[in-house]
C-alpha cells in the first residue's frame, strides 16, 4: 500500500525586501532561525533607537548598558490622553555608568506572549520584564557594583538591618522599594545609589503606590516570588489560560487590568485572589493585584455566522433584490483600477457581500454573476499572475510581503513592513471564505493557498519550522490587536480600526465554517470575541464614563487610534472633527458580525449624536455618512432608512444593497439573542 502524502504547507514565491530591517542586530542568534514578531509589545526593542515599551505598568527605555524605568505620570486634554516617560530609575554596573560604554547593545534572548528577557551583556544584567509585575526583576549574572540613578533628587535612603530591603524617596513624591536576594551595601548621594561591593543574584525593582505603607506590606509579602516568563493557551473556545514560570518561593503577584478582571472566570479561577484595593494607574485604568500561578479568562461567546442573525423582513426583499441587481450588474473585474492590496481586498469583499445576501433574500439567481467576479478577482493574487502586485514570502522576519511593499515601504499602507496585515488579509480570507461557500471545487483547488493567508496572522504554533510567526498582530495581554508593524514609535504599538481587526478574525472563522475546520472556527470565533470585547472596553467611549480623563470624555465618543502609550483622537487620516470618519473607521466593513461590536443600544445612541453635526461640515463623504446612517438604524431604522436611500454615493467596500440588507435586518427592539449576550444554545441548555 502507498503511504498517505504528506502535507507541505504552501509558501508564496521568495521575495527580497530592500526596505525591511535586520533583525539579527538585537535578537540573540539562537531566535533567528524562527519566524519572529512584528507587531509585539516590545517591538521598539529590536528596532533603531529602542523607544520606550509599555510593560504594564511601567514605561521601560534600554539603551547599551543600562535600563530605564518610569512610572509614567499623565498628560491629557479634550484631543489626546498620553503617558510622559521620566527616567525615574535607571540600573546599570557602575563600570559602565562612568564610562557611559557604548560597545554593546541589549539583546533579546527569549520571550512570550506575556514576557520578554532582556539582556544588557555589558552590564552583566538580564531582565525579566513580565507584563503585569508590579515588580521589575533582573538577575545580577556575575559579580558586578550596582549603580542606580534618577532624574528626581533623592530626599531619603533607607535599607533594612538585613540589607536585602532598601527604600527610596524622591522629591517628584514617589517611594521606590528595593529587594536583594542577598545581602547588598548601598550608598547614595542626591541622584546616585551606588553599591559598595560587587553582586549577583536576583534585584527587584517597585514602585510603592500612593507611598503607601499598607500596601508596601503586600510588596513585602510577595518580592519572594517573581516569573521570569508567560504564556497564553487558547485551550477551549472563548477561554484563555495565562501561567507564568516562577522562580523563589511563596505566592505570585501580578496586576490585572480592567479587561481581565472583567473575563476573569471566578469558577475556574481556584486559588486566585483579587487584591481590589492594590492599585496602580494606567493609561489602560486602574492595574489591580492578582495573587495565583494562572488565570483563566473567559469571554461572552459569539456566534459566527453567514447571514444576520434576526433575518431580514420578508416586505423588504424587493427594495434590496432591486439594489442587488444594479450593484452585480456593476461587478467588472477587467474595470478595477487599482493595485493596493488593502483596496483590492476591500473590492473583493464588497462582491462576497452581494452573494450572502442574495443567498438571505432568496436571489439565487445573481450568485453565479458574483462567482465569476470573485474567481476573476482572487485567482490572480493566489497565482501570483496579478499585473502590478502579488503576495511573496520574506524569509527574514517569516511572512508575506506584497511586492509593492518589499521595494517601498509606504505601499500598501506599509503592509511590506508589516503594519495592518490582518486588515488586508482578513478581506482577502472573507472573499476566499465565501467564494469557498459557494463554489466547493474551487475551495479544494485554492486551499493550500487561502491556508497560508490566513495562517501570516492567525498562526498559534511556536514551532521552529513553522512559516509565520504567532498570532502576529494579537497581543494575548491586552485582548486585541496592533497594526504598527516594523516601525518605531514613541508611543509604541497602535490600532486605529478595531472593526478591521474584527474582520480579520471573524472571516476565519468563516473560512472554516466553509472548509469544515471546526478548529479554524473556535479559534476564529474567539479572538473575534476579545477583540470586540477590547475595542468596547477601550475604544468605545461612554458619556459618564470614568476609564479615561474627564476632559476626554466629554469631548469624545471613540477614539481614533489607540497606542499602547496615547489615547489619539484623531485619525491617521483624518483631524479629530472629522468625526464620522472616526465613527465609521471603527464599523467598516458593515457585516453581521457588527451587530456584536455594536450591542449596546445606548452607546450608539450616544456616537450617532455626536457624530450628526458633523454631517453639516462642507465636502462630508457620502460613504462616511453610509456608516453613520446604518448605526443610527439601530434604534431609529426609518430615519436611517430615509437617509440612505437618497445617498449618491458608498465606501469602496460598501453598497446600497449592504447597507439596506443591514437596516431591513435589524429585527424586533425585544430580540436579545443570536450576536448578543447569549447565543439560543446558551439561554436554553445552560
Amino acid at each position: 500500500m502507498s503511504q498517505p502524502r504528506k502535507h507541505t504547507p504552501f509558501t508564496f514565491p521568495l521575495g527580497h525586501s530592500t526596505v525591511l530591517p535586520d533583525p539579527s542586530n538585537f535578537f540573540s542568534p539562537n531566535l533567528l532561525s524562527s519566524p519572529l514578531p512584528t507587531n509585539s509589545f516590545f517591538q521598539n526593542f529590536v528596532l533603531k533607537n529602542g523607544e520606550p515599551e509599555y510593560i504594564h505598568p511601567y514605561l521601560i527605555k534600554s539603551s547599551n548598558s543600562s535600563l530605564s524605568i518610569s512610572y509614567p505620570s499623565r498628560s491629557s486634554n479634550s484631543a489626546v490622553i498620553s503617558q510622559v516617560f521620566n527616567p525615574d530609575l535607571t540600573i546599570s554596573s557602575i563600570d559602565n555608568n562612568t564610562k557611559q560604554s557604548s560597545n554593546g547593545k541589549h539583546v533579546i534572548s527569549s520571550y512570550s506572549d506575556l514576557s520578554v528577557t532582556l539582556d544588557i551583556p555589558s552590564s552583566n544584567l538580564s531582565f525579566f520584564l513580565v507584563r503585569g509585575s508590579p515588580f521589575v526583576s533582573a538577575s545580577v549574572t556575575r559579580k558586578t557594583p550596582l549603580s542606580l540613578t534618577t532624574n528626581h533628587a533623592i530626599l531619603s535612603f533607607s535599607s533594612q538591618h538585613s540589607l536585602t530591603k532598601h527604600t527610596v524617596s524622591l522629591n517628584n513624591g514617589q517611594t521606590w522599594l528595593i529587594y536583594a536576594s542577598s545581602p547588598i551595601k548601598f550608598d547614595h548621594t542626591i541622584s546616585e545609589i551606588t553599591s559598595d561591593e560587587a553582586f549577583s543574584g536576583i534585584i527587584r525593582i517597585a514602585l510603592l503606590p500612593d507611598s503607601d505603607s499598607q500596601h508596601e506590606l503586600v510588596l513585602d509579602r510577595f518580592s519572594t516570588c517573581y516569573p521570569v516568563s508567560g504564556d497564553a493557551v487558547i485551550r477551549e473556545p472563548f477561554s484563555v489560560e495565562y501561567t507564568w514560570e516562577k522562580r523563589g518561593w511563596g505566592d505570585l503577584l501580578l496586576l490585572a487590568h480592567p479587561l481581565h478582571l472583567q473575563l476573569l472566570s471566578d469558577r475556574a479561577c481556584e486559588g486566585v485572589t483579587v487584591l481590589d484595593d492594590f492599585k496602580y494607574r494606567s493609561i489602560d485604568g486602574d492595574l489591580v493585584g492578582v495573587v495565583g500561578d494562572s488565570w483563566v479568562l473567559k469571554s461572552d461567546p459569539v456566534s459566527v455566522t453567514w447571514h444576520s442573525s434576526k433575518g431580514v423582513r420578508e416586505e423588504s426583499y424587493d427594495e434590496i433584490v432591486s439594489a442587488l441587481v444594479k450593484d452585480v450588474d456593476g461587478l467588472n473585474s477587467s474595470g478595477i483600477t487599482t493595485t493596493s492590496s488593502y483596496f483590492y481586498g476591500k473590492l473583493i469583499a464588497r462582491a462576497a457581500r452581494l452573494a450572502l445576501i442574495a443567498e438571505e433574500v432568496c436571489f439565487l439567481y445573481v450568485i453565479p454573476r458574483v462567482r465569476k467576479f470573485l474567481k476573476e478577482t482572487i485567482e490572480p493574487w493566489l497565482e501570483g499572475t496579478f499585473n502590478g502586485n502579488g503576495f511573496l514570502y520574506d524569509k527574514k522576519w517569516g511572512g508575506i510581503l506584497t511586492k509593492q511593499g518589499s521595494v517601498d515601504s509606504g505601499a500598501d499602507f506599509g503592509f511590506g513592513i508589516y503594519n495592518n496585515h490582518h486588515y488586508h488579509l482578513g478581506y482577502f480570507l472573507y472573499g476566499i471564505a465565501v467564494l469557498a461557500k459557494i463554489d466547493p471545487a474551487w475551495s479544494r483547488k485554492y486551499k493550500a493557498q487561502a491556508y497560508s493567508l490566513m495562517a501570516d496572522f492567525m498562526t498559534l504554533s511556536r514551532r521552529v519550522n513553522s512559516n509565520y510567526t504567532r498570532l502576529r498582530c494579537f497581543d494575548l495581554y491586552k485582548l486585541h490587536s496592533w497594526a504598527g508593524g516594523l516601525t518605531e514609535f514613541a508611543d509604541g504599538r497602535n490600532q486605529e480600526s478595531t472593526s478591521e481587526a474584527i474582520n480579520a478574525y471573524y472571516s476565519a472563522a468563516l473560512m472554516g465554517l466553509a472548509y469544515g475546520d471546526t478548529h479554524l472556527v473556535a479559534i476564529g470565533s474567539t479572538l473575534t470575541a476579545l477583540e470586540i470585547h477590547a475595542a468596547q472596553m477601550w475604544w468605545q467611549v461612554k458619556e459618564g464614563g470614568n476609564l479615561y480623563d474627564q476632559d476626554f470624555t466629554k469631548e469624545n465618543r471613540v477614539v481614533g487610534v489607540l497606542w499602547n502609550n496615547k489615547r489619539d483622537s484623531g485619525l491617521w487620516f483624518a483631524p479629530p472633527d472629522w468625526k464620522e470618519c472616526r465613527l465609521g473607521i471603527q464599523l467598516l466593513p458593515l457585516l453581521p458580525i457588527s451587530e456584536m461590536l455594536f450591542s449596546n443600544v445606548g452607546y450608539v445612541k450616544e456616537l450617532v449624536e455626536w457624530t450628526l453635526p458633523a454631517l453639516n461640515r462642507e465636502g462630508v463623504g457620502e460613504g462616511w455618512k453610509g456608516f453613520v446612517y446604518a448605526l443610527e438604524g439601530i434604534y431609529d431604522s426609518e430615519s436611517a432608512l430615509q437617509k440612505i436611500r437618497i445617498l449618491n454615493g458608498y465606501d469602496d467596500g460598501n453598497s446600497l444593497t449592504n447597507l439596506l440588507w443591514w437596516i431591513h435586518s435589524r429585527g424586533d427592539a425585544e430580540e436579545t439573542f443570536g450576536h448578543g449576550k447569549h447565543c439560543w444554545f446558551g439561554h436554553y441548555c445552560h
